[in-house]
């Protein structure tokens, strides 16, 4: 039986590949540590799960879902304010706000939403995987726009000719970035706005690592910027704030005739978030923010003690102040695959290969700073004892 010629332009996703690895690699009796994921260990806060637990025994929550594909108008409103509170940004709960199946399936329904066949779709590179696949899949084309560290790993906006920006139909970006820790600023937000004015691009703005920041870094909304509502959505999740990946919540806002959109593909794909799921979410926004704190202080430590590491194997590296991630180039300029599995076989250490984000991830690994303390300061000894 053939399948559908879509899926030929769409190489494996990157992280089902790791799993299966560290899968066999396990199966055969191998202690391996990823560090390639960044799933935190650290347990969703008590009370969010109590709230699941409380709500999921009443029964009109076993229902399809309120609102079905909008998302229950409580945890719409409590996004509102969570927003309005952390990122001074005014929402509409009835018309900028829809909540998410986690924040991937927005990167999705962005696509069907607002792009056609053989359109023209802008995304950052290196860049969540996820952007291009569903790129493909909604029939377009993907063009990558280069960020480099000689540029903080921002997208020079002047760069991007003007027949191609004329072609473009949206633009995929997100800041603080994954896979390279960066961040933006107002002044490049503004710009972005401009940008998609002029040549009429609309913006999806995935922006889950939001309240993941260091160095008494300045939190970003897309939507801050004067004008961004005009040009565009930003993609949030509960999943990094309050620990919550599998959960899956997340929330779209902005643009009211693209959430208007979003909304029309997802009564036609799913029928929402699952109540009890959605009063938990509120639970985590109204009452769970010191969350956010502990686990900045916990990933701050873990930083410093791999930079630290890291430098007295031969790097000098300063990180980005963004994410939980750590993008770091190659010790002595090998491709990106071959350290990697360097260092998977040598040192039965899993991280991610810079080549997998994009063109110019090539000569650059991801390590991720949500494994227990013990296992990364195992990780990073074994790494130590293979390169020093």
């Amino acid at each position: 039986m053939k399948t559908a010629k879509r899926l030929d332009n769409i190489p494996p996703y990157l992280f089902m590949e790791l799993r299966n690895k560290i899968a066999k690699a396990r199966a055969d009796g191998t202690d391996v540590i990823s560090l390639a994921i960044g799933d935190p260990v650290e347990p969703t806060p008590k009370p969010i799960i109590d709230e699941l637990c409380k709500t999921a025994y009443i029964p009109e929550n076993h229902c399809y879902p309120t609102d079905e594909e909008k998302g229950m108008f409580k945890f719409r409103e409590a996004v509102s304010k969570w927003y309005r509170e952390r990122y001074q940004v005014k929402l509409d709960p009835a018309k900028e706000i829809i909540a998410l199946i986690g924040s991937k399936e927005g990167v999705h329904h962005f696509a069907m939403a607002v792009v056609d066949p053989q359109d023209t779709v802008l995304m950052t590179d290196p860049g969540y995987p996820a952007y291009r696949a569903n790129i493909f899949l909604a029939g377009a084309k993907p063009y990558n726009v280069p960020i480099l560290e000689q540029n903080n790993f921002l997208p020079v906006l002047s760069d991007i000719s003007s027949d191609i920006a004329r072609e473009a139909k949206a633009f995929y970006l997100n800041y603080p970035n994954n896979p390279t820790g960066a961040v933006a600023s107002k002044k490049f937000f503004r710009e972005l706005v401009e940008f998609a004015k002029t040549y009429d691009i609309a913006i999806c703005h995935d922006n889950p690592y939001s309240e993941i920041v260091f160095n008494k870094q300045e939190r970003l909304s897309f939507l801050s910027v004067e004008g961004a509502k005009d040009v565009g959505i930003e993609l949030n999740s509960l999943s990094k704030p309050y620990n919550m990946t599998g959960w899956r919540i997340g929330m779209a806002m902005g643009n009211p005739d693209i959430i208007a959109a979003i909304s029309k593909v997802k009564e036609n794909v799913d029928s929402g978030v699952f109540n009890a799921v959605q009063y938990a979410g509120i639970k985590a926004l109204e009452s769970e923010t010191q969350n956010i704190d502990k686990m900045l202080n916990i990933y701050e430590k873990r930083r410093g003690f791999v930079v630290d590491t890291l430098n007295s194997i031969g790097w000098v590296y300063i990180p980005p102040n963004g994410t939980f991630y750590l993008w770091i180039p190659t010790l002595n300029g090998e491709s990106s695959i071959d350290f990697a599995t360097m260092l998977f076989e040598k040192a039965s250490v899993v991280v991610a290969a810079g080549s997998s984000y994009g063109k110019y991830g090539e000569g650059y690994i991801r390590i991720s700073l949500t494994v227990s303390d013990k296992r990364l300061q195992e990780a990073m000894q074994r790494i130590k004892n293979v390169l020093k």
